[in-house]
């Protein structure tokens, strides 16, 4: 079966009646699974991740973003995380039965319908990308909505799809195929911003840092502490617990405690599995240690089992027919 992961990023993280209403456009989707909804206050954004077949992820893509485009206005949007759209950015993942190409395909057809059909125009990232400048998300994204109309006029910024002007409230998107990636966040015990920024600094890899880390500082206003903000786009290469404790070493310089960590949507099994082994010391470590991977290897093999089975069964009718 082909399957594939989606985790649009939206510009809204505050009012639940709206992120309410993208949910259940996506629920009600034929062919697609809606599987989490993070939604932060002090970002004003909400990542939704839902896998399905090929076909039901575009379906559930086009109405998500016909529900945000109606609901969101960045006119009057304002939040700690940089953003250019309603719909900021859209990434597909190869998880099982298709390539990667295949998600390329399927990025570039969904951005020709947004453009045409919603008149938001859309520029390609990661894999779906073909001009070495505009593959990374940050270099698209730089100037924001704010800045959006004067960007898209300037030479080399027209976008891959739609009129070279931004929507008049929703802006832009941006739409890739990239691999799975870890969306994780260190909060700080303060209230100082440029703690948090110089520790992001030291730790991406476009100042300097770590080959698979983007970081960037911000403020969460309501509870009066800072955060560094990450994406790991390489979690076996980079992994979580390196990344934690670089932050709380460089946190420490500036007299800093980390107060806690998060994850946003979901994270492979393998990069916690790699966590507990360096923190717990683990000699020997083995994923099919943890008891539900083993389980789902024995119902796998059972499943496999039965399916021999049953060809066999039906060989044999054929034989005796």
């Amino acid at each position: 079966m082909a399957l594939i992961e989606c985790i649009p990023n939206v510009s809204e993280g505050r009012r639940d009646e709206v992120i309410a209403r993208m949910a259940d456009v996506v629920r009600s989707t034929g062919g697609v699974q809606l599987l989490d909804v993070s939604s932060d206050a002090s970002h004003n954004r909400s990542v939704f991740t839902f896998a399905g077949t090929p076909d039901g992820v575009e379906q559930a893509v086009l109405a998500l973003f016909e529900r945000a485009v109606a609901d969101i206005d960045l006119r009057t949007h304002r939040g700690e995380h940089p953003r250019m759209g309603a719909v900021d950015v859209v990434p597909f993942v190869p998880i099982e039965g298709v390539a990667m190409a295949d998600c390329v395909a399927l990025a570039k057809r969904v951005g020709a319908t947004i453009a045409e059909r919603l008149h938001v125009p859309v520029y390609l990232y990661e894999e779906a990308s073909s001009n070495p400048l505009r593959k990374n998300l940050e270099d698209i994204r730089r100037g924001e909505f704010e800045g959006l109309a004067a960007k898209m006029a300037a030479t080399g910024w027209a976008p891959d799809f739609g009129a070279a002007a931004p929507h008049p409230s929703a802006g832009a998107s941006v739409i890739g195929a990239r691999m799975a990636l870890v969306a994780y966040n260190i909060n700080l015990a303060t209230d100082r911003l440029d703690v948090a920024k110089k520790i992001a600094a030291a730790i991406r890899h476009s100042s300097g840092g770590y080959r698979f880390v983007k970081a960037a500082g911000f403020k969460l206003e309501p509870r009066g502490i800072v955060q560094v903000s990450m994406n790991l786009t390489n979690y076996e290469k980079t992994p979580i617990f390196r990344v934690f404790e670089t932050v709380k070493r460089e946190a420490a310089r500036y007299g800093v405690a980390v107060l806690e960590s998060e994850i946003v949507g979901l994270v492979p099994s393998a990069a916690l599995n790699a966590a507990a082994e360096f923190y717990l010391q683990i000699e020997g470590f083995k994923p099919d240690q943890v008891l539900e991977n083993k389980l789902r290897t024995l119902n796998f093999q059972v499943s496999s089992l039965k399916s021999q089975v049953s060809k066999c069964e039906r060989s044999a009718l054929r034989v005796e027919r």
